[in-house]
């Protein structure tokens, strides 16, 4: 069997309501919690991880997050390489709550990030999404992901693949400004004109 890319999604949704108090104390940025991951289950996309095989995964993964290069970006490109320029979030901390790997991601104050920022805070829904290279062996109708899985990131999408599965934003003191906008294009207009960038709009 050959290794391809593995892409999993779970549903981010948030409230306005839950921005009001829900920023990093340490930097000001925004930081969201939430599934990452969830074993033991068919997901939506029709595939199967064992709990050993996310605790391995996981163990792995730490060491960066110990580093801060746990990064991740807005969409998710067809490469196991991430890219720099659109990287717009940090993992900063998991656990376990049963079968599901929870996280927590800061939003980073990058080009990208700030897009997705501006998306939570004005309502979007987005998707968690991890970003793997591994093989997988078809049990019944259920394709098993196998032993030869390597986690590489998770990113953020538009499109869930894992339904049930919600960040929330943390509430760590600070308010955080929202403003009401009618539609994606208008948030993406408001923070590359904010910036000077108003080219492509």
């Amino acid at each position: 069997m050959s290794k391809k890319l593995l892409i999993e999604t779970h549903t981010v949704k948030i409230s306005p309501s839950q921005l009001t108090e829900n920023v990093n104390s340490d930097n000001g940025n925004l930081m969201v919690e939430g599934i990452l991951a969830t074993a033991e289950v068919k997901n939506g996309n029709g595939r199967y991880y064992s709990k050993a095989l996310w605790n391995r995964e996981m163990d792995k993964y730490n060491e960066l997050i110990e580093q801060r290069r746990s990064m991740g970006e807005l969409d998710h490109p067809e490469s196991t390489v991430i890219n720099l320029k659109n990287v717009s979030h940090l993992i900063t901390d998991y656990f376990w709550d049963g079968d599901n790997v929870m996280g927590k991601i800061e939003i980073l104050p990058t080009p990208s990030g700030d897009i997705l920022k501006e998306l939570i805070k004005n309502g979007i829904t987005v998707g968690v999404s991890s970003r793997g290279m591994g093989s997988l062996e078809d049990r019944g109708g259920v394709m098993e992901v196998q032993d030869d899985f390597e986690l590489l990131c998770w990113d953020f999408v538009s499109t869930p693949s894992n339904p049930g599965s919600y960040m929330h934003t943390l509430n760590e003191g600070k308010n955080v400004v929202t403003y009401d906008y009618t539609n994606v294009n208008k948030v993406i207009h408001e923070i590359l004109c904010s910036k000077g960038n108003c080219t492509i709009f």
